[in-house]
């Protein structure tokens, strides 16, 4: 299993529609028959200093395997995601994991 968690903190976390627009992108990755499992989603309500919570929104996918996973990275719907989105987060960090 290779494990694919993705964090975004988007340029103006004040505007709504840049949400909507990140959140809609997001979920347009789901479709993508490489992975088996996506969730997105956004910052729990638990605060301990050991949680970061100062990312807009958050992406995990699970992928069979590496192979997988490096499909995906060159799959048309997640460089349309790339090219449509990218304008809208500042930054992004990724952790990636094997089990």
């Amino acid at each position: 299993m290779f494990v694919h968690t993705v964090f975004f903190w988007l340029k103006h976390p004040e505007s709504q529609d840049d949400h909507k627009a990140l959140r809609a992108g997001l979920d347009s990755l789901k479709s993508i028959t490489d992975i088996s499992v996506a969730y997105v989603g956004t910052p729990a309500e638990t605060r301990r200093p050991v949680i970061d919570h100062s990312y807009d929104f958050s992406l995990t996918l699970v992928f069979a395997d590496k192979a997988a996973h490096d499909a995906y990275q060159v799959h048309p719907g997640h460089l349309a995601f790339v090219d449509t989105c990218a304008h809208l987060w500042e930054r992004v960090k990724i952790y990636d994991a094997v089990s």
